[in-house]
Formats: C-alpha cells, structure tokens, sequence
C-alpha cells in the first residue's frame, strides 16, 4: 500500500483526502436552472460526506448494536505489558534471524504478522478472491504457539473468566509501524469460532467499524463506531460486531509502534489447503506457472525470436531504396529467404563478387 514518498500512510491520507466542503463543491455544481451537472467524482455507498436524517439514525442504531456486542476490559498492568513486549521484540528478531517456517511470517507495508497454531490464506494470497475463499494451510505449517503466550497471556484471559480453558488455538502477532493499517474486514466465518478476542501493546490506538478504504487517491470512509484500544487492554468481538460489520484499523489511528495478539478458535469443520477436492481439481487444470503471472495472453511459440526480427524490420526500414511491396514482407520471409540464398550459394561452391556501379 505504501507509495513511492510516504513512508508514513497518515501523510498520503492526509495530502490526498479532500476537504469536506471542497469535496462537496467538486462533486455537484449546479446550473443557473437549478439542475445538478454530472459528479466528477463516483462516491461511495456509504458515502461520509452526505447524509440525510434517516441515514443518521440508522448509522447511530448500528454502532448501538456495534458497541452491544462488545467487550472491553484493562487486565494487563503496565509491567505486565512491558514483559510481554519484550517478547514481542524477540519474536520480531526470530522472525529476522529466519528461524520461523515459511508461513508463520507475513510480511506487509508497515504491518506484519506472525501466525501461530493455525495460518490461513487471505488477500492476495487467495487463488480465487471475495469471503469464503480463505484455507486453513496444512497441519504443520506453520509454528506452534509459544509458550510465553500460553502463560502471559492466554492463562489471564481464562482466569478473568474472558475465555475458556482451550479455546484458543491460533494466536497471531500483528506489528504495526506509525501509519500502518488493516484495512476493513470480517474474520472469515468459515474459518474461525466466535468470539474473536485480541489483546492490544506497546500505545493506544482505535478499532473502527463500517469503513471502507478506497485508493488512487486513498481515502477511509467515516465509520460508524470508533472504538478506542489502550494499551494492556483486552477487547472481545462476538455476535452483530464480529460477525455483521466490517472493522479495520486506519492509518491515522496508528500514531506510534502498535502490537496487537489476536487470540481465536478454528472451527472443525474450516477447509484446509490440500483437503478442498474443488480447490485440487482447479490447481490440476490450470497450469501453475500461467496462472502465476496473471496474464491474457496466449503462449507464443516465436517469442524468443522476436527481439532479432524486431531489430531486423528497423534495419530493412532504414533502407530507402525498399519499395513498399517489400515492407510489406515479413521478418518471417524475410528470414527465410536469406537462409535459402546462403543455401544456394553454398551449393554453388562459387565465391559471390560484388561489381561496382
């Protein structure tokens, strides 16, 4: 996500977003009749900058039933949070050293994620993409949950009576940088049990509800509900908040180094890399080296040969002699022909002069 010139998202978010009532002016300009002219800009669905009373109150009642199905709690004391950060740092320096299986690390534009227990595919890893489409990887494929985690972390929580005793199997380690972000998702309801609980380190930050991001230029929709995150806090998402409405984490909310450890449950039934018979059958028909790199256009068998023909066409096309018939020769034919000639001449056993005019 991060462009050429910002290492900070919150700068390119800032210099790109339109002001409020500059937007406005540029997205309607009315005639001298009272009619609209058409928009220069497509707005979005749930657009922030316009909104009449009933949208209002509809927006207020959803982050009521947002905010419902949340809780929130402090159990962590700051010495407690120092200790856990300081293993955050040596699971970032492992991660460094290359001591983790392959897809325990997933490294992004000032975020990354360490996967524990349980990985899965998403994003641009997906070989088809939308909700649903996210696997499970093989048993084994990525590291187990670290023991520091087990008894800093998750103990507490089932002790506090937020989680009970072997419920969680995935533990994931988000690292964000000043102006990363996530952008706005649902934990994929086929892969993980409710609810979803995470526990936020090292600075405070915020959890929105209802946004949506859109790019060339960025920007982040206004959302529905804000939910503040201290650090050492532990927030638990369950019902209308986890399953029914977007979250994200926005880039201007990420003022500070930010870590957060998201504790989940897998459902027995979540599909997995390699056990999807419809997903094996779709990888055995399309040949993988293709599919990798996305392109439209068919094989072509003389691809190789192009650049010298190429060079040849620019040579034949500098000669001014050529009449217009022979430009319409092919570099194909043309090719051919000179072998045929050299042929010939080899037959001959004769040496060629060149006379002079």
């Amino acid at each position: 996500m991060a462009a050429s010139g910002y290492s900070d998202l919150r700068e390119k978010l800032k210099s790109m977003t339109p002001h409020r009532d500059d937007y406005e002016n540029k997205c309607v300009d009315e005639t001298s009749n009272g009619k609209h002219r058409k928009r220069k800009h497509r707005e979005s669905d749930d657009d922030e900058y316009e909104h009449s009373d009933d949208s209002t109150d509809l927006r207020e009642q959803e982050a009521r039933r947002v905010r419902s199905s949340i809780q929130q709690k402090t159990i962590f004391t700051p010495e407690e949070c120092a200790l856990i950060e300081k293993k955050i740092d040596e699971v970032v320096a492992q991660a460094e050293a290359g001591h983790y299986r392959e897809h325990t690390v997933d490294r992004a534009p000032l975020r990354n994620k360490y996967f524990f227990g349980e990985g899965y595919t998403y994003g641009a890893q997906l070989e088809k993409r939308g909700p649903g489409q996210e696997r499970l990887y093989r048993k084994g494929e990525v590291d187990e949950i670290p023991s520091w985690v087990h008894e800093l972390v998750i103990n507490r929580l089932v002790t506090n009576g937020i989680i009970p005793e072997g419920f969680v199997n995935s533990a994931v380690i988000n690292d964000y940088q000043p102006g990363g972000c996530i952008v706005s998702h649902v934990d994929p309801l086929h892969i993980f049990d409710r609810p979803i609980v995470s526990v936020s380190f090292f600075s405070d930050s915020a959890l929105c509800f209802g946004c949506r991001f859109q790019f060339k230029p960025i920007r982040v929709s206004e959302p529905v509900f804000v939910l503040p995150v201290r650090r050492g806090s532990v927030t638990v998402l369950s019902g209308y908040a986890a399953d029914d409405i977007t979250h994200c984490i926005r880039p201007q909310d990420i003022k500070e180094r930010r870590a957060v450890i998201i504790l989940r449950k897998t459902r027995p039934d979540a599909p997995r890399l390699g056990s999807d018979s419809s997903l094996r059958a779709s990888l055995a028909q399309k040949p993988g080296r293709l599919k990798a790199k996305r392109s439209h256009r068919k094989a072509d068998p003389d691809a190789a040969h192009r650049p010298r023909v190429l060079e040849m066409d620019k040579e034949e096309n500098r000669r001014p002699s050529l009449s217009r018939h022979r430009h319409s020769i092919t570099s194909e034919n043309y090719r051919r022909r000179g072998q045929d000639y050299d042929k010939e001449q080899e037959s001959s056993g004769r040496k060629v002069k060149m006379r002079r005019h």
